[in-house]
């Protein structure tokens, strides 16, 4: 029986995953280059690869339909990691998201990605019969923002946003009445309107750059995106070669090798370098939409298209900042940007793509 699953385990999306985590490595050791604070981190970042692949097979093998049941148990677990990451979490630039293991630093909200998918796939599923009105809505939300709220309080705004992106294609694909479109907008814009006040200031501030740029600033968030667009341009068609980089490797931007490696890729490797790196991810986005079409069953089918919205809003959204077309948000490029976390959820949910794939058809 397990020989009959293998054989419809995804290699091409597991080979386009690996191919793209090895890059990842290769693109931070160049971001890093001569800073002796960040030495070891290709390493870690390796580790990370390592760990996350041992972990797409273990996942794979489990028999996706035990996260169906537990999905009580997972909803009250990310519950209690983000109270305990409010409460305990150690502070970082700014907010509360991490704790610190003495080995490693862990952001439970980025594997709360993750579990919010499986805890939406089992409620979608089991409401699929269901008159698909404003009640069905609201309960949806009223689940999504439980858990939510905790990370907004960490203050956490970018991940808080991927989570409610991850309910909203989970609600379209399971059959919301476009009449309802409007009346979410509508809440959207009020919620926005009435949320902006509360932000941090630094949240704030980003998106006021964002809105009514200075091209003077030479500091902060500005300056970043400002670097960004030098090192893209830069590049040309075909780059100025691994390790060339001007703006990279004299260290003119920031936070290159985990928000703005994008803008690596493009200086080194021009736009032949970045039109393959979102090639590479479209593939990958659409191996998971497909497998979604040909799942056994719909909780299935949900838990595909949530992972695969999850990638294509976390990619479209980062290639958006390095480009200036939408505020700064601190999102990582998945399986890409340096981050244990990150990488490790990001894979794990690879894992649980292809636990749906080996059961869509069991050959006998």
């Amino acid at each position: 029986m397990q020989r009959n699953l293998w054989r419809n385990f995804d290699f091409y999306l597991f080979g386009a995953v690996v191919f793209m985590c090895i890059f990842g490595i290769i693109m931070i050791e160049s971001a890093i280059a001569g800073n002796e604070e960040l030495t070891g981190y290709p390493q870690k970042q390796s580790i990370f690869v390592a760990a996350g692949l041992a972990l797409v097979i273990i996942v794979a093998m489990i028999d996706y339909h035990l996260w169906e049941s537990l999905a009580k148990f997972i909803y009250g677990f990310a519950f209690i990691a983000l109270f305990v990451i409010f409460v305990y979490g150690e502070a970082r630039f700014g907010s509360a998201r991490w704790i610190d293991t003495g080995l490693i630093l862990i952001q439970p909200s980025e594997i709360v990605k993750i579990l919010m998918i499986m805890v939406l796939a089992d409620h979608f599923n089991r409401t699929k019969d269901v008159e698909r009105d404003l009640r069905w809505i609201g309960k949806s939300f009223i689940l999504t923002l439980g858990v939510v709220i905790w990370i907004l309080l960490q203050p956490n705004l970018s991940t808080s946003i991927v989570i409610f992106v991850i309910w909203f294609a989970m609600l379209w694909v399971s059959g919301l009445p476009l009449k309802y479109l409007a009346i979410l907008g509508v809440i959207a814009i009020i919620l926005v309107a009435i949320a902006f006040p509360l932000l941090e200031e630094y949240q704030q501030a980003r998106i006021l750059n964002f809105i009514f740029p200075n091209p003077e600033a030479s500091y902060g968030e500005e300056y970043n995106i400002q670097q960004s667009k030098i090192a893209i341009g830069s590049g040309g068609w075909f780059g100025e070669g691994y390790g060339q980089g001007t703006q990279v490797q004299l260290r003119f931007m920031k936070v290159r090798h985990t928000d703005f490696i994008f803008s690596v890729v493009g200086e080194e490797f021009g736009f032949i370098g970045t039109m393959a790196v979102i090639g590479l991810m479209a593939f990958i986005i659409i191996r998971c939409l497909r497998i979604a079409q040909t799942a056994s069953d719909n909780y299935g089918s949900l838990l595909a298209f949530g992972y695969a919205a999850m990638l294509f809003f976390q990619t479209a959204i980062n290639i958006g900042v390095n480009l200036n077309l939408v505020p700064v948000s601190g999102l990582p490029f998945p399986f890409l940007s340096y981050g244990g976390s990150s990488l490790i959820s990001t894979i794990i949910g690879i894992g649980l793509i292809e636990s749906v794939a080996m059961r869509k058809k069991i050959i006998q």
